[in-house]
């Protein structure tokens, strides 16, 4: 099952791999080289191809990352502004860096938890949904899904059909990051017979802190078995919660969800 909400030095893990686009500054989403894993599909989308995707075959390659959009978190606990920001110069070809811009992102997010504990001092994912709708894109919905499968299937074909990123809770659920790209065996916006190879993720805490996995360069390639480590089941010490055991991700919307493939988490 899975639920959807439509409201309100480095030291690298084994399978990731960081990218150079120093020789290539105007990089848009494309495809390019080859790929294998296998995950269980989820549900069809029927929708044409995304700007920037060959409409043909084959290997699947897919990436709407850019220089220039990257901003480090302004500090340890503000891994969803910077997520924010980050995923807000993808969308609107921007670039801001500001840490003020990052500090409204967090006291509206903030504002918004659903969970108001004095002692909790990040976002929680229903605050970290009305960030996204209200500063990046109004389409955007949480994804509260039951495997780790699933749950990276219906977010690249949605970064595909949309040509939007998607924002992941990792550490279970004591970080974000944002999913700009990933190769794949066939075009997910065309077919469900397609087995995702790999991911690009960009981590905010890059510049402040990079250990273990937390955080590699802008647009890390990452593998499909990797990611695992990463992308866990959200917890949340606090309280029981609608997304306690999940996968969690923000998927951007814009089509009717399928019959069946979720209900409302909130």
């Amino acid at each position: 099952m899975t639920l959807v909400t439509r409201a309100g030095g480095v030291s690298r893990s084994p399978g990731v791999r960081a990218r150079d686009h120093s020789s290539d500054p105007g990089r848009r989403a494309r495809r390019l080289g080859p790929a294998g894993a296998l995950v269980l599909a989820l549900f069809a989308l029927a929708a044409g191809p995304a700007a920037g995707a060959s409409p043909q075959g084959g290997v699947e390659t897919f990436d709407v990352y850019r220089p220039g959009v990257y901003s480090m978190q302004a500090t340890w606990t503000w891994c969803t502004a910077a997520s924010v920001q980050i995923m807000r110069n993808i969308v609107s070809d921007g670039a801001d860096h500001r840490s003020a811009s990052q500090a409204q992102f967090f006291a509206f997010m903030r504002a918004s938890n659903r969970y108001q504990q004095h002692d909790h001092r990040g976002v929680d994912p229903q605050g970290f949904l009305a960030g996204l709708r209200r500063f990046v894109d109004p389409g955007y919905a949480l994804v509260a899904s039951a495997t780790f499968e699933s749950a990276v299937r219906s977010a690249v074909t949605r970064l595909r059909v949309t040509g939007k990123p998607v924002a992941l809770i990792v550490a279970a659920g004591r970080h974000a990051w944002v999913l700009t790209g990933f190769t794949a065996t066939a075009d997910p916006a065309r077919t469900t017979a397609f087995q995702v190879v790999s991911v690009r993720i960009v981590g905010p805490l890059y510049g402040r802190q990079s250990i273990n996995g937390y955080d590699p360069p802008p647009d890390t390639t990452i593998s499909y078995a990797a990611l695992r480590e990463f992308l866990l089941p959200y917890r949340f010490r606090f309280a029981a919660t609608p997304w306690t055991g999940s996968f969690v991700t923000f998927q951007p919307m814009p089509l009717p969800l399928p019959r069946g493939a979720g209900r409302p988490a909130l």
